[in-house]
């Protein structure tokens, strides 16, 4: 399985960007001691090129978040200081899912250690994401293949309002967002398939809603291609999450997402998503089980 990374501190950035990466950095160190019978190929994501994101995003945007001259408040809806180093960390955290979509594209299947970056509009960024790399990675997969109906199955807490404004008018990209109610944004999109679960929701509860989402969402869309954003934020120990999985029941969520995927054989492409635990150790234990239940998937 080939697994991407686009580890921030690869290069230098100042401390107050580092929240909330460090995860990320962890999650790599954790699968470079998987064994090699493991059969992952650990490969560094390449930046994304302004070709792949004007796919998605305004000239605009792109030249002022690289000039650094959006102003004050696009900066502080985006959540992180401005410098040099965030602009090559946002490149290569989007070239980490673009990468996966090829090597998706000609083997089935492909992971990514980051990414998720659902927030990010085609003319802005918020919440902590610069470009929605997974909406790019679904205008990759219409360019390059055949495959022109994508499903994106996104079960990190907070919706996926970013993605769903992007294809809101486009009905070859099929947008199934399983979220929080009471959380951020607090003006949600219209997602193709919204299912918004109240605070508290419990293992459960969560898998039977996912349950009937996954088939809706499988059944209206067709789709010949899947992103899977999973989140390790829905966990009853996560900071800014609300609801109250356990880490057994994400795991279950992971399996049942990959069993709708792979019972169809349709070729895949998992994103971390969101996770920002009391004890950063909890977030990283929920990725590397993502990861662990791609690899057998794939």
């Amino acid at each position: 399985m080939q697994v991407f990374y686009s580890d921030p501190f690869t290069f230098p950035l100042p401390p107050e960007h580092r929240f909330p990466l460090a995860k990320y950095r962890l999650l790599r160190e954790r699968i470079e001691r998987w064994p090699a019978t493991s059969g992952v190929e650990l490969l560094l994501a390449p930046r994304a090129t302004r070709d792949e994101l004007l796919l998605v995003h305004t000239a605009d945007y792109l030249d002022g978040f690289a000039a650094g001259s959006l102003g004050r408040e696009a900066m502080q809806r985006l959540g992180f200081p401005w410098s040099p180093e965030l602009v090559e960390r946002s490149l290569r955290s989007c070239g980490g899912t673009v990468a996966a979509t090829r090597r998706a594209l000609q083997q089935g299947a492909a992971v990514y250690l980051a990414g998720g970056t659902h927030h990010a509009r085609a003319d802005r960024g918020a919440g902590y994401c610069v470009y929605n790399d997974v909406a790019v990675g679904a205008r990759i997969v219409q360019r390059e293949s055949d495959r022109q109906r994508v499903l994106v199955v996104d079960t990190d807490v907070h919706q996926g309002d970013g993605t769903a404004a992007i294809f809101a008018a486009d009905d070859s990209v099929f947008t199934f967002s399983i979220h929080g109610d009471e959380n951020f944004p607090a003006k949600k999109a219209h997602s193709d398939l919204d299912v918004a679960l109240p605070s508290g929701t419990g293992d459960s509860d969560y898998l039977a809603a996912l349950s009937r989402g996954l088939d809706e969402a499988f059944n209206r869309s067709e789709p010949q291609f899947v992103f899977f954003l999973s989140g390790a934020d829905p966990f009853v120990g996560d900071r800014l999450g609300r609801l109250a999985l356990s880490k057994a029941g994400l795991q279950a969520r992971d399996e049942q997402v990959f069993a709708a995927i792979t019972q169809r054989q349709l070729p895949w492409v998992t994103v971390m998503g969101g996770g920002y635990g009391k004890n950063v150790d909890d977030t990283v234990d929920i990725y590397e089980a993502t990861v662990r239940v791609a690899c057998a998937a794939g």
